[in-house]
């Protein structure tokens, strides 16, 4: 593990500070249906503050983006997922080519460098500002391997604490890789990433998937699965010959070094109940809620 001093000092508040507050509260309160006045309160905030802060952060009112969070709005995504995954196969969306909005092209890492626990793997790795608070970007000469986030306890998730607790927990998924900490390296990428003006064909990004084949399947089928929409782990089981895989489906899910880019956020329960996230609900929810605003923009 690098020295804490390796690392600069962490990012300043952003939106998503206020955000995580917001959806932690509702989270908590949302039987009670809380008005805009009950949740700038618990925010710190005005009202007016609340709401000039969702149009900024995601395009949308507080009211509109709240709708795009609830259960009843994801069971509605559900009633189209299957579709959501022929339609992609029926366009040719399944090859290494254009697969999304965000114009990913891919490659699989061989099975006998994953089972090196990435032995002779150079990895650079560097902590940037994001809609979604800080995240950590892992690259390999051939492309992004690892996207991460640093999360605390409003987040929730499986790695709560900062960013050394977040490089960790990348550094298990590839323990014998060698890590270099190159911020200059992943910078363009993080502004790549986040900004949806810069999803062109013109710039396709490139990801390094490092699994073993089955994860590698999976998360190809979710990287099929467009901005706003959402399916099941069943149908991702289906889609990939193993309809009774479900519960091995979502093992896989959770293990998907390359948050946001590889869409892990957008499957979910059946019931359309959100079910787990590996790097928080809190911040599941702010990701859907966020890409609600931009389908709504497209």
């Amino acid at each position: 593990m690098p020295p804490a001093a390796d690392f600069p000092a962490p990012a300043p508040g952003s939106d998503y500070d206020t955000v995580r507050r917001i959806l932690a509260f509702i989270t908590h309160n949302w039987r009670e249906q809380p008005t805009i006045e009950a949740i700038a309160e618990a925010a710190g905030a005005t009202p007016t503050d609340v709401h000039h802060l969702f149009r900024r952060w995601c395009g949308l009112t507080p009211k509109a983006f709240l709708q795009a969070i609830t259960l009843d709005h994801a069971k509605g995504l559900l009633a189209s997922s299957a579709s959501v995954l022929d339609t992609a196969l029926e366009v040719g969306l399944s090859g290494p080519g254009r697969l999304h909005d965000l114009f990913v092209t891919h490659e699989a890492m061989s099975p006998g460098e994953w089972k090196l626990g990435g032995e002779g793997l150079k990895l650079s790795y560097g902590f940037h500002p994001s809609p979604f608070g800080e995240a950590l970007i892992v690259m390999t000469d051939r492309g992004l391997a690892g996207l991460g986030w640093v999360s605390n306890s409003v987040d929730g998730g499986k790695v709560v604490g900062g960013r050394a607790e977040a490089l960790a927990d990348m550094m298990r998924r590839w323990p014998h890789a060698d890590y270099h900490y190159d911020p200059a390296l992943t910078a363009p990428y993080a502004a790549r990433i986040f900004e949806p003006k810069a999803w062109t064909p013109e710039t396709p990004l490139r990801v390094v998937l490092i699994g073993t084949d089955f994860e590698v399947r999976v998360w190809e089928t979710l990287l099929r699965i467009p901005v706003g929409c959402a399916t099941t782990y069943g149908d991702v089981a289906s889609h990939i010959g193993k309809p009774s895989a479900a519960r091995a489906v979502g093992a896989a899910v959770g293990k998907n070094p390359i948050s946001f880019v590889v869409p892990c956020h957008r499957v979910i329960g059946k019931s359309g109940a959100l079910t787990g996230y590996h790097w928080g609900l809190t911040r599941k929810r702010a990701i859907l809620g966020w890409e609600a605003g931009q389908a709504a923009a497209g």
